[in-house]
């Protein structure tokens, strides 16, 4: 007999709880869906993570699957704290946006207007064979930051000698405050003509400190000020507090695959740099509070954070033409994807290996999560894990289970 799950039980939390079958979702293929990643965890591919799925404003799952700590044998539980690196993206995109509609700045502002050591960067070029330095033609402008063709790029995503600049600058240490970080990276050379390339990089942490710099706060005081108690989210910050640590999910300590396994971040100490591209620590439920704001096109709960047509703009594509760097970044956006602000944005129905709707928006984090928002179908899902070289395999898998749960 197929062992029954249970989903979307208690009360606590913001949003209210439905049965899948309530908002338009098979139950058999959720429990389907439960019962494949459940296998995971047999398999020891996976240590254990919390999903959520919600439609039309309900939750119709939210279950813990596998351990919280591989180590220590504890079971996974719905508010579990994961380390969310990229996902904090979006998040300090939507700052951001809240500054540009209290006309605190224009996203065509140069970078420089703000941080002043971004007024005289380089790009590096190829010539003759060998790379050199020129200035650029037009510095990048918090626009370019957004939607990543500001020419920054990461030190992880490949070997080209501005990645490896940043590598020997150990750019992503977490020991510089925001504004040291900022002067370190400003001093490095540019990957392309700022407004040529989508290529994904530290752009966000550079618009961390430009929120630093317009508001007067530091970004984790700005942020928990303006986004996480208005919306609730009570267990999302820079660190988590020694009351909860033993709430936090853990990886394996060796990559089930035998591939080296990628170190996590230490979120049980308070670091100096707020990474605005990668530091944040949540859970399943305050992630899910974010998201259904963000299906309500800026509102929850009777708190409003952005206006409706600012986050239309948000999720839709802002590149075009613009081509996508053939290098590590192709990866992250294959073909029949654009960005938007923050989020990477599905163009076609086709196109793309994976089932979804036109206009959905999603993106995830190096240790695992993952999240994508449908505004068509009035549906998001989160998964939350901490399985670093696993995390395209669930994110792919993550969307063709539940767009196989759709049934009207």
């Amino acid at each position: 007999m197929s062992p029954s799950y249970s989903f979307a039980q208690g009360t606590d939390g913001a949003l209210p709880f439905a049965l899948p079958e309530e908002v338009g979702l098979c139950p058999q293929r959720s429990q389907r869906l439960i019962q494949v990643l459940q296998s995971e965890v047999v398999r020891q591919r996976l240590p254990g993570g919390v999903v959520l799925i919600a439609r039309h404003g309900k939750v119709a799952m939210f279950e813990p699957l596998g351990a919280q700590d591989p180590a220590s044998g504890a079971a996974m539980a719905r508010d579990a704290i994961f380390r969310i690196y990229s996902m904090t993206k979006p998040i300090v995109s939507v700052a951001v946006l809240m500054l540009m509609e209290q006309g605190k700045l224009l996203l065509s502002d140069p970078v420089a207007k703000y941080l002043p050591e971004y007024a005289r960067q380089k790009v590096a070029l190829m010539v003759d064979g060998s790379v050199q330095l020129q200035e650029v033609r037009q510095g990048a402008t918090l626009y370019d930051l957004l939607r990543h063709t500001a020419g920054l790029t990461y030190e992880f995503l490949g070997a080209n000698a501005v990645q490896r600049q940043y590598a020997q600058a150990r750019i992503g240490t977490r020991s510089r405050s925001n504004a040291e970080f900022s002067h370190e990276l400003a001093a490095l050379p540019l990957v392309a003509e700022p407004g040529t390339l989508w290529e994904y990089g530290r752009g966000t942490d550079v618009l961390g400190r430009v929120i630093e710099v317009v508001s007067g706060q530091t970004l984790g005081t700005f942020l928990n000020e303006k986004i996480f108690q208005p919306l609730g989210m009570t267990d999302t910050g820079f660190f988590v507090p020694s009351q909860h640590h033993g709430r936090i999910a853990e990886p394996f300590a060796r990559d089930p695959e035998g591939a080296p396994q990628m170190r996590v971040m230490d979120v049980r100490e308070e670091v100096r740099l707020e990474s605005g591209g990668g530091g944040l620590a949540s859970t399943a439920m305050d992630y899910a509070r974010f998201l259904q704001l963000m299906l309500n096109r800026g509102q929850l709960g009777g708190v409003r954070l952005l206006g409706p047509k600012t986050v239309d703009f948000m999720t839709c594509d802002h590149l075009g033409d613009i081509p996508v760097n053939a290098g590590g970044s192709r990866a992250l956006l294959p073909l029949g994807h654009g960005f938007g602000l923050g989020v990477a944005v599905r163009k076609h129905l086709g196109e793309v290996s994976v089932p979804g709707s036109a206009g959905m928006y999603f993106w995830g984090g190096l240790a695992g999560t993952t999240f994508f928002v449908d505004p068509a179908q009035d549906l998001f899902a989160i998964f939350m894990l901490q399985a670093p070289n696993q995390r395209e395999y669930y994110g792919m898998q993550l969307r063709n289970l539940v767009y196989a749960m759709l049934m009207e």
